[in-house]
């Protein structure tokens, strides 16, 4: 739970308050990634599968988009592209002298009743969260329970279930482990770069196993920390463990993670304390936590993208696209791959026949008006053959009669894959910001773009998700020249562009 000190806040008291007059930006509001319908949102919050339906709760604010009151939202989905909106889950608690926020954490299936909190023999829903209580300026972890399939909760009475009387000490993130018979949960000790492993059979009395940090980066407080098990190469037979930690990078918010072993009692890295691996190299990727469970034993990853300085309207926040997760060995050693889930996919598939166009060589620009993209929505999936072209890619969101674009691509000279957003996106970002990369070597002379263009959101893969940068845009009205472009001569070996921007 990111508390968003980048921004300054005023104390919110438990007086409810409404939404301010402002500007609907309806142009903002992405086509294909959940936003709520109005308030603040943040971190995504207790990912379940659950009789077919992906269930997301996510940080939200129901009555401003501005951070404040934190309560539980609530949405459903049967293909992570269309969603059930339903009331708040678990709302902020108010009593006469405390005011409790409901910050970031999980919630699992009981199938087997160890908590006690099931009736009429159906197994009952258990959230996990951090409960904050700025007034006392303590942090401590809250369980509540459902029995109506996760629609309300009922909060335990014997809460905390964890309190070591600390200011930062937050985002619970909870799984059974089969092999030892109890919950494990993973809790960040903020202030210290530390990862708190905690055992439970019953979800409400909780032992001490372990810690794991200080590791990687370390300059400012860890957040949102979950534990997962990846397949490596696809062999059922080789898993690894990866440990997943958000903490405020030096210029915007970041991810990292760390590849182990976990035995039920300590995650072990891999590798050197001092490496520092990223899940996205962008500057809007955070909190992310995994559906454990999903359909083919997936785990995908949703995260929240940091909207940065521009304001929108009556919402503020979205949710990235999902994430499919592998684990690849390398020359560097075992690395995380993140996909665009291909639930995503299968269901915009179904929906909006993509453009495809035949393979060809390209030396400069192609417009892709005469293809009709004329959208602020899309979906680009390329393969470049890169023959002796220094750079290929696609100039975004051009606002006709000026030089204003996003370019992105890839840098073969530099073998880098980049987001360009100098002359778009100067009031909204910081400089440093401006022009984002990451390191993304070319597979037999060839490189693969996964463009994810939505409004106001922009998520590229490269190389089907060895590298990902994600980023907010605010394009204008008339944004909406699109262009292939190759400097040197390439071959496009294959182009497929699914426009979205009626959805």
């Amino acid at each position: 739970m990111f508390k968003y000190f980048t921004y300054c806040l005023v104390f919110v008291t438990s007086t409810v308050k409404v939404f301010a007059q402002q500007t609907p930006t309806p142009q903002w509001r992405p086509a294909y990634h959940f936003t709520p319908p109005t308030g603040w949102t943040n971190d995504p919050n207790g990912l379940l599968f659950l009789d077919g339906k992906y269930n997301l709760y996510y940080q939200h604010n129901p009555f401003e988009n501005k951070w404040g009151h934190m309560s539980w939202g609530h949405a459903t989905s049967t293909d992570l592209l269309h969603w059930k909106n339903l009331p708040v889950a678990i709302p902020e608690i108010v009593t006469k002298d405390t005011l409790t926020y409901v910050y970031s954490g999980s919630a699992v299936v009981d199938k087997n009743n160890t908590s006690g909190f099931g009736k009429n023999g159906k197994a009952p829903i258990v959230a996990i969260f951090t409960a904050d209580q700025p007034k006392q300026k303590k942090e401590s972890q809250y369980i509540a329970y459902s029995n109506d399939g996760g629609i309300s909760y009922t909060q335990y009475t014997g809460n905390p279930v964890i309190d070591l009387n600390k200011k930062d000490f937050r985002d619970p993130n909870v799984f059974w482990h089969e092999p030892t018979k109890q919950w494990i949960m993973t809790v960040a000790m903020v202030d210290e770069h530390m990862v708190r492993i905690y055992g439970s059979k019953n979800l409400k009395e909780w032992t001490k196993l372990s810690d794991f940090g200080p590791a990687g980066y370390t300059k400012s407080g860890w957040e949102c920390p979950s534990l997962l098990p990846l397949t490596v190469d696809g062999d059922a037979a080789n898993t690894k463990w990866v440990l997943f930690v958000s903490c405020w990078g030096e210029h915007s918010p970041m991810m990292q993670y760390y590849v182990g072993d976990f035995d039920g009692l300590t995650f072990k890295n891999s590798n050197d304390a001092g490496s520092l691996f990223k899940v996205d190299y962008g500057d809007s990727f955070y909190a992310a936590i995994a559906w454990r469970n999903a359909p083919g034993n997936r785990k995908v990853l949703l995260g929240w993208l940091v909207n940065g300085r521009k304001e929108t309207y009556p919402w503020k926040g979205q949710m990235s696209i999902p994430h499919d997760l592998f684990l690849k060995t390398t020359d560097e050693g075992i690395r995380l791959v993140q996909a665009p889930s291909a639930v995503v996919n299968e269901a915009i598939s179904k929906e909006v026949k993509a453009l495809s166009f035949g393979s060809h060589v390209l030396d400069g620009t192609m417009s892709l008006k005469g293809s009709r993209v004329f959208g602020k929505s899309m979906w680009i999936d390329v393969d470049f053959q890169l023959n002796d072209a220094k750079k290929v890619g696609f100039i975004l969101a051009q606002e006709r009669g000026t030089t204003k674009k996003v370019v992105v691509g890839y840098d073969a000279e530099k073998q880098e894959l980049f987001i360009d957003c100098t002359t778009s996106e100067t009031a909204n970002k910081d400089a440093v910001n401006l022009i984002q990369t990451a390191p993304l070597k070319p597979v037999n002379g060839a490189v693969r773009l996964q463009i994810l263009l939505d409004r106001s959101s922009l998520e590229v893969f490269g190389n089907g998700g060895e590298k990902v940068i994600s980023t907010m845009i605010y394009p204008g009205e008339n944004a909406t020249d699109n262009t292939i472009f190759s400097e040197g001569q390439s071959l496009v070996k294959s182009l497929k562009i699914w426009d979205l921007s009626s959805k």
